[in-house]
């Protein structure tokens, strides 16, 4: 293998994986040789486009085709079950975010690999993103003094109310698990470990079963205060989805533009053009790759992917115990707007 591109089945033939597909075209390090999925058009199409063998399980994808690799696009109640079967079967694997939806099978994956010696990553491709690659370097470099507030914003106008993403027995929650595994791993990547969060919902404007806005509160463990937006019911109209705010400075990494500025100059520096999604999905895909090969390290560590889901874990934790202390000025003393104060609240 070390002379070839390594060889890479797909697992699920949904959204996510055409998005993989799409990047692996001119992807230098790695090809799709098998696509399985339950659903045997889906399979079929997605394997065609890509010129590659499709199967109706993943079981029988693992049996009858050389692989050096797999990329698991599933719901993410499956994604513990499927990992595990491939791991054990010493096949390196990539498991899109969120890795799983509880720590328990998480850190079961974690160790198995480190048992059988394979690669284990998850998918989180904002990481891959050339602008926030680039962005972590000028934080680090000191020139924006000490960080003090990380904001970040993934905020859309989405209908929910057809999508699996809002079935909580398929998805394992709702928005916080859905793109809070992208923002809250993006926070450990510029700040390192974090150490405290609290979680606050929003209205449910699409009556959906599970929450649909949050905003997370994250203290790291070195003291930056995080504040994370997400909604599938609201768009901030943002030109950037992440701030950060230093002591001297501060950067802005956007959807078409990515900036930074001292605060002795009156003038912002562009260092990036933007969100490309498709070059991040095949920068990780080459990562991962080169990571089987021998010839880099994982920029997503297994370590990294559980403590996403440690993260998460402890925000739903959190969802469910928020304490609000109400703001006694002559309010009626029961006030509640759909389960929640209708005062301003203090959250600890």
């Amino acid at each position: 293998m070390m002379d070839q591109k390594v060889r890479f089945g797909l697992v699920g033939a949904g959204a996510i994986a055409q998005s993989y597909a799409q990047a692996f075209q001119n992807c230098e390090s790695g090809r799709v040789v098998a696509v399985a999925d339950v659903r045997e058009d889906a399979a079929r199409a997605l394997a065609e486009g890509l010129g590659c063998q499709s199967y109706d399980s993943y079981q029988t994808m693992a049996r009858k085709a050389k692989l050096d690799a797999v990329i698991v696009c599933t719901p993410p109640v499956t994604h513990a079950e499927i990992c595990q079967y491939f791991l054990e079967r010493l096949t390196h694997v990539l498991c899109e975010k969120p890795f799983t939806i509880d720590v328990k099978s998480a850190r079961r994956l974690v160790d198995i690999a480190a048992r059988v010696g394979v690669k284990l990553t998850m998918g989180s491709k904002f990481r891959y993103v050339d602008d926030v690659i680039r962005a972590r370097s000028i934080v680090m470099s000191g020139i924006l003094g000490e960080i003090i507030l990380f904001e970040n914003a993934f905020t859309a106008r989405v209908d929910m109310s057809s999508r699996w993403n809002s079935n909580a027995a398929i998805s394992g929650g709702g928005v916080l698990i859905d793109n809070g595994s992208h923002a809250v791993d993006l926070m450990r990547y510029f700040l390192g470990p974090l150490a405290h969060v609290q979680v606050v919902e929003g209205k449910r404007v699409q009556a959906l079963p599970v929450e649909e806005t949050v905003r997370i509160f994250v203290h790291s463990a070195s003291g930056v205060m995080g504040s994370i937006d997400l909604s599938w019911s609201l768009n901030k109209e943002l030109d950037s989805y992440l701030n950060i705010y230093g002591s001297r400075g501060t950067i802005a990494i956007g959807w078409k533009e990515s900036k930074y500025r001292q605060s002795s100059s009156s003038d912002w520096i562009a260092f990036g053009k933007g969100y490309d999604k498709v070059q991040a999905f095949r920068s990780q895909i080459n990562n991962f790759a080169r990571a089987i090969l021998g010839k880099e390290m994982l920029l997503i560590t297994a370590e990294d992917a559980l403590a996403s889901v440690e993260a998460i874990e402890a925000a739903y934790n959190s969802l469910r115990r928020v304490h609000w202390t109400a703001v006694r000025r002559g309010f009626p003393r029961a006030a509640r707007t759909n389960g929640h104060p209708a005062t301003l609240a203090a959250a600890r």
